[in-house]
């Protein structure tokens, strides 16, 4: 029997393999943790990382009550998609990698298509 941490690799595997295969869009992927929000925005035909905002920034660190709710994924969600704009990039693939479509991840991905990044 697998454990959920088993279960969680296979699910972001899988996302993954379904999201590369399709496109040459570069990657905006999302890292959710108990008590923070991270997000970045990925080009993985060189293999490097364009454009990266947290929750843990100096620019969101005085606004945001907590690192771990609604409120700081949309501002991550944000500043993600205006520095992924100052870098060129306005389409992108969304990669929520094993997580839900749901709650943060939801809030981050809705703030980004709400600054004008398309995915």
């Amino acid at each position: 029997m697998l454990n959920s941490r088993e279960l969680f690799k296979r699910r972001t595997r899988r996302t993954r393999k379904a999201l590369l295969s399709k496109t040459k869009r570069p990657r905006l992927s999302v890292f959710r943790s108990s008590k923070h929000i991270y997000a970045q925005v990925i080009d993985d035909g060189k293999g490097v990382t364009v454009v990266a905002a947290s929750s843990l920034d100096k620019t969101l660190k005085g606004k945001l009550r907590s690192g771990a709710d609604r409120a700081a994924a949309a501002e991550v969600g944000r500043l993600i998609a205006e520095r992924a704009k100052a870098g060129g990039i306005e389409k992108v693939v969304f990669d929520r990698g094993g997580y839900l479509f749901h709650g943060r991840i939801k809030a981050l991905a809705d703030a980004a298509r709400e600054a004008g990044l398309n995915f």
